[in-house]
């Protein structure tokens, strides 16, 4: 069973976070929600707080197989200022390992230099932040052990693309029937 970190800063985009976990755990992932401060419960940028399942402090990240970043604002600059994450997203990518960054969170990875040289989207505004990305202009990305996505509209396709992914075309598309996506 593939098991996937999804990061909650303060000012979290909740569409964002919580419909990958959603999405995630139907396709029979293991999904923990992992909170970057000192308290389980983070509020999200339009007032609704999460209870996350662990601390990062308190995480063994040796047996996770991807890990998500979902945007907001001031969510996205919480989680860019986590130097500890930060580490953990190039020890990452240097092991092959899935990143997915939705929003405005795709910064964190550009900012990183991890998008160099592959193609990425992010919200409107924030391209200049993907240092050496190429821009798409499309909904959701993948491009070598990256997926992207350009907001909030886009968290179900994002959600769908990372079970692609991680599983494989006729489970995420099982899933979207289920769940009338396109219908």
């Amino acid at each position: 069973m593939k098991k996937i970190a999804i990061f909650l800063a303060e000012g979290f985009e909740e569409v964002e976070a919580l419909t990958p976990v959603d999405v995630l755990r139907r396709a029979n992932m293991d999904v923990i929600t992992i909170s970057i401060s000192k308290s389980k419960e983070v509020t999200g940028s339009h007032a609704i707080t999460v209870i996350a399942d662990q601390l990062f402090d308190d995480t063994d990240f040796s047996e996770f197989d991807a890990i998500i970043l979902p945007g907001g604002m001031p969510g996205t600059n919480n989680l860019n200022q986590h130097q500890a994450l930060k580490k953990l997203l190039i020890d990452f990518s240097n092991n092959n390992k899935l990143i997915g960054a939705i929003c405005a969170a795709p910064i964190i990875i550009g900012e990183l230099g991890l998008l160099k040289g592959k193609n990425a989207i992010c919200y409107p505004g924030f391209e200049d932040k993907l240092s050496g990305a190429v821009i798409q202009q499309r909904a959701t990305v993948c491009d070598g052990g990256f997926i992207t996505a350009n907001g909030v509209g886009s968290s179900m396709k994002f959600a769908l693309s990372l079970v692609r992914e991680l599983c494989d075309d006729e489970t995420a598309n099982e899933l979207a029937r289920k769940m009338m996506v396109g219908q």
